[in-house]
């Protein structure tokens, strides 16, 4: 038997994004979750995308019923905003703050880290003083180190609640099975990142966060926590109650999961204070003069506003100098330059009053604290304040 064909797709494709088990249950109980699925997917693209990822869908279905297992399809999703400028300008921001004399954590919550590349030093799994830079400190998240903790205290948990079921069975399938979900990397993320805010060690927290919806879910976390510990606090109430009116003493118990709920909520509680208050925290998109970009940060805009985070603005990167582009300059940097002018319109017409800045693209890669110093005129525009 011949094997089969293995053929991959390289497309933009409409995706919904599925909570830990305990988030997509809580969010059943409460009726919204098929609500939340149905609009992530329609929002996830431009309509026209949407109409070419459907013909995609319909060709593969397709192939499927005339060949069966005889091919093997791999989908690749190009939707991706890797690229746009995010990292150097969490950096360039974190070093003009740095030099106004405020003690400044850089902090990293991509899963595929860039600090370290763009400062010219080793940066990852600890907060690390940046060269040259006072006041300054820089970290990339090690998700494997956090992850880790976040699969002991799980297994911590379980192994108590067992204990107080009088449940004899190994703990070990149900860590696997709470840890094995596409949102516990970015689970435990957040409450790395809700750490570093709560310990309050520095002045001010600059976050260079994941591209595309990441960046939504990992700062929503809150929100969906909030939902989930509250359903969890009802539940256990109600079984703890059940157990000591069986209970032939009577006598109240210490419940370390319960205490657990409650600080965790109450901690939860303080990450969403700070980043819904406008004082406070604001969130910045960076967007380069193209469609896909535009359309992205359109839909972000009105996720944020649903969490309630605060949006600071738009920043427009890598613009070509039309100045700098005559007759004699290639066809393809002048078609560029007219393509970038007729989006730029639209990113004026979109974003009005919220476009803080236009970035040019420069002669050089930024990388290092030199280059990246060189934007602090720029980035004091973002923060509404003169060099």
């Amino acid at each position: 038997m011949s094997r089969p064909l293995l053929v991959e797709i390289i497309a933009y494709a409409p995706t919904a994004f599925y909570h830990c088990t305990h988030c997509e249950v809580a969010w059943r109980e409460l009726g919204a979750i098929n609500r939340i699925h149905e609009e992530q997917v329609e929002s996830s693209l431009p309509d026209d995308l949407i109409q070419e990822s459907q013909v995609v869908s319909d060709w593969v279905k397709e192939m499927f019923r005339v060949h069966c297992d005889r091919i093997i399809l791999k989908v690749i999703d190009a939707a991706s905003l890797e690229g746009v400028g995010k990292t150097v300008m969490a950096g360039a921001t974190a070093i003009w703050l740095a030099k106004q004399g405020r003690r400044v954590m850089l902090a990293s919550t991509n899963p595929v880290h860039s600090l370290s590349g763009l400062l010219s030093q080793n940066v990852f799994g600890k907060a690390t003083p940046v060269v040259d830079v006072e006041n300054l400190w820089a970290y990339e998240i090690d998700t494997k180190d956090t992850n880790e903790r976040s699969k002991q205290e799980i297994r911590e948990k379980i192994q108590w609640f067992l204990k107080f079921a009088d449940i004899s069975t190994k703990a070990e399938d149900f860590v696997e099975s709470a840890t094995m979900n596409p949102a516990f990397e970015e689970s435990s993320m957040f409450e790395n990142m809700v750490d570093l805010m709560l310990k309050n060690e520095y002045d001010v927290y600059v976050f260079d966060t994941a591209p595309t919806a990441n960046a939504r879910r990992l700062l929503g976390m809150s929100k969906v926590y909030s939902l989930w510990v509250n359903k969890m606090l009802k539940s256990r109430e109600e079984a703890r109650s059940l157990r000591e009116l069986l209970s032939f003493t009577k006598k109240k118990e210490a419940d370390p999961l319960m205490d657990y709920l409650v600080s965790f909520r109450d901690r939860m509680g303080q990450a969403q204070k700070l980043l819904t208050d406008d004082q406070l925290t604001a969130f910045f998109f960076v967007t380069l003069a193209e469609a896909l970009p535009i359309a992205v940060i359109t839909r972000f805009i009105g996720w944020f506003h649903d969490f309630g985070i605060p949006v600071g603005g738009v920043i427009v990167n890598m613009l070509i100098d039309r100045a700098q582009v005559n007759e004699l300059s290639p066809e393809f940097v002048r078609n560029r330059v007219d393509m970038q002018a007729r989006y730029m319109d639209d990113v004026w017409q979109k974003f009005e009053g919220m476009v803080r800045s236009t970035l040019p693209l420069y002669e050089t890669e930024v990388r290092g604290t030199t280059s990246l110093a060189r934007m602090g005129r720029i980035v004091a525009v973002l923060w509404n304040c003169e060099r």
